[in-house]
């Protein structure tokens, strides 16, 4: 049994490393300069600050965090030359990459819940683990989106530019469109933001179903990338 733990922690020790090692300390540290700038801007401009613009003031650094591990990694894998050695392993798809995406989920999670609590600190009392729950789900949708462009144009500079226009596209469509708007369609729906002309139980039903959307669209992108990768030949 032991010998079983020292070797899990070793498995993700070892992962962790090849995920958030190179440039994630610089997209940390830049998801925290502009999570600090809208802070600052916000006090300053002296707006309404509540649980609704905490959770906008942290969207863009939540999106910050899972860019660079899932846009480059397989990148990152290829660079170091370790695909051929990935692609041996019996069902490597679960067992590397499945792995590693839920290790960048938690770490992630965890870094949101010191952001939150640094936002509760300086700006407003919010519930961290809450806020950083809430988070998880734009996160997933958009980490595992990112993830299955990767394996299709298997370039981490050729996933970050669509992944930039895909964003763009959202945001401007989603923000013009008022029906859009406040619906469980939209990806960058605000679930501490009660709109005053909604029923509260209507508005309930919306966060429910919008994070069901959010849930299964990541869970169809993952599988989807997940089965990319059985074209081993794409990839060596």
């Amino acid at each position: 049994m032991k010998k079983y733990i020292t070797l899990i922690n070793r498995v993700v020790r070892y992962n962790l490393k090849i995920i958030f090692a190179g440039k994630f300390f610089w997209f940390l540290l830049a998801a925290f300069a502009f999570f600090a700038f809208f802070m600052f801007q916000q006090a300053w401009n002296r707006e309404e600050i509540n649980e609704g613009s905490i959770y906008d003031l942290l969207l863009f650094p939540c999106l910050l965090l899972i860019f660079y591990p899932v846009v480059f990694g397989i990148q990152n894998d290829e660079d170091n030359r370790i695909l051929e050695i990935i692609f041996g392993i019996p069902n490597y798809r679960y067992k590397v990459w499945g792995l590693r995406m839920l290790m960048v989920y938690v770490a992630d999670y965890f870094i949101l819940v010191v952001f939150a609590y640094v936002a509760r600190l300086l700006l407003y009392p919010v519930n961290i683990f809450e806020m950083a729950a809430q988070l998880i789900f734009p996160m997933l949708f958009f980490g595992n989106l990112a993830f299955m462009f990767s394996t299709i144009t298997r370039s981490g500079n050729g996933t970050a530019v669509i992944m930039i226009i895909l964003g763009l596209v959202f945001f401007i469509f989603m923000n013009a469109n008022s029906a859009i708007r406040n619906s469980f369609w939209n990806v960058f729906l605000n679930p501490f933001s009660i709109p005053r002309d909604i029923h509260p139980v209507i508005w309930q039903n919306t966060i429910i179903k919008s994070r069901l959307f959010l849930s299964v669209g990541g869970i169809v992108f993952l599988m989807t990338g997940l089965l990319n990768l059985q074209k081993r030949e794409k990839f060596v």
